[in-house]
């Protein structure tokens, strides 16, 4: 369940990058619903063939679910590896979007 204004000191930004099969399988719609649904904030996008890069704004509780929703993917795709880093929340984004491939 999203959580509209989460107390300061709860706001949690992560940045993470997944590798494997991750074209052509509904990647990027499936995160961009899925932080929708959450209520996060942030962008998702292609880098290269094999990659896909986010960022994502909430409460911890919101991120921790993003981190997984990522990690798990869609039917049909496979992730080989996972990097993730903790930012400083910036409130930066106003919804989630899906970016141009890099």
């Amino acid at each position: 369940m999203a959580q509209d204004n989460p107390p300061k000191n709860d706001l949690a930004r992560v940045h993470i990058w997944v590798q494997g099969r991750v074209q052509g399988v509904g990647f990027r719609a499936h995160v961009a619903y899925s932080a929708q649904r959450l209520g996060v904030r942030g962008w998702v996008r292609n880098v290269g063939y094999d990659t896909v890069e986010a960022v994502a704004e909430g409460s911890s509780t919101q991120i921790e679910q993003f981190v997984q929703v990522v990690k798990t993917g869609p039917r049909g795709s496979h992730i080989d590896a996972s990097r993730q880093e903790t930012e400083t929340h910036a409130g930066e984004f106003r919804d989630f979007e899906i970016r141009a491939s890099r």
